[in-house]
């Protein structure tokens, strides 16, 4: 298009200077000369209206030109904008997904925790049915030996045996916790144990389940150390050492190469649970130490 506008330019120039060479006096111009002058100027005429059709051509593309260019911007703008949107619902949705499982999963470990404390108070309930029925039904005396002492009247046939007693409480658990903070293992471990079996279900039954798993686990023991902070979770959930179970149970987990996703998994789920706690920010700490986000899409079974 610029060349033909260049051309026809040319043309015209080319044409006026003819023509400004051309005018002689009228009594010497030939037929020939007013011939020429006269195609000339009908050339110029004619290189001029080109020359203006082709001008308002040039426009009219040129408009159209920057219309299509305009056209393209907005519509990139658009798609960007488009974009931009769908990610954005996309990541809503998806963050959705995750609160919604995250959710169930909690959900599903509580229902795990109320049927495992169901099973425990069933237990503990026929264990109890089993001690009363003993008290109300006590075995019958054994008949006096050749030679023995007779028995006083009113007096009982049989001395009460020391070990039939249950250990004091609160005496044999601080005893326990002494023994356990001075190192000695084997000696609190029978302590801790023998407040479980008296004291079933009180707290500090639930605390000396946590202290068990703590010399499991500083003996290298993990799964033992997991069965007994399980024992806290499911029997004892609102033990003051619940949370610290957890934790020590999310890090037992993480020491058995196998169960690592299973002790992620244990460090999330007490962050949900517990999230101002103590033991929550060490999971947190611990997690970030693995390179691991403090909450994932889906969840480990245990």
């Amino acid at each position: 298009m610029l060349k033909a506008h260049k051309f026809i330019s040319r043309f015209i120039g080319a044409a006026l200077l003819a023509a400004s060479l051309s005018p002689l006096p009228a009594h010497a111009a030939s037929k020939e000369i007013i011939e020429l002058q006269t195609q000339v100027q009908q050339l110029l005429d004619m290189a001029q209206r080109l020359q203006s059709t082709m001008d308002t051509r040039f426009a009219v593309l040129q408009n159209l030109a920057q219309q299509t260019s305009d056209n393209a911007a907005k519509m990139d703008l658009a798609v960007t904008a488009l974009q931009q949107k769908l990610s954005a619902q996309n990541e809503a949705v998806t963050g959705k997904l995750d609160s919604t499982s995250s959710q169930m999963q909690s959900l599903n470990d509580s229902v795990d925790e109320l049927k495992s404390r169901i099973a425990k108070l069933d237990k503990s309930v026929q264990d109890l049915q089993s001690q009363l029925q003993s008290v109300q039904n006590p075995p019958t005396a054994a008949p006096a030996l050749p030679g023995a002492a007779p028995v006083a009247p009113g007096a009982s046939p049989v001395a009460p045996s020391a070990a039939g007693q249950a250990p004091p409480l609160q005496e044999t658990f601080q005893a326990a916790v002494r023994d356990f903070n001075a190192a000695k293992y084997e000696v609190a471990t029978g302590e801790f144990q023998d407040v479980i079996h008296a004291y079933p279900l009180d707290d500090l039954a639930g605390q000396s389940h946590f202290y068990l798993g703590e010399i499991a686990y500083r003996q290298q023991r993990f799964t033992d150390a997991v069965k007994s902070y399980n024992a806290v979770l499911e029997g004892f959930s609102g033990s003051p050492k619940a949370a610290a179970a957890q934790l020590r149970k999310g890090l037992a987990l993480l020491q058995m190469k196998e169960k690592k996703d299973a002790g992620i998994h244990e460090l999330r789920v007490l962050i949900q649970r517990h999230p101002q706690t103590p033991e929550a920010e060490q999971a947190r700490a611990k997690l970030n130490s693995l390179g691991v986000s403090i909450s994932a899409k889906s969840s480990p079974a245990h």
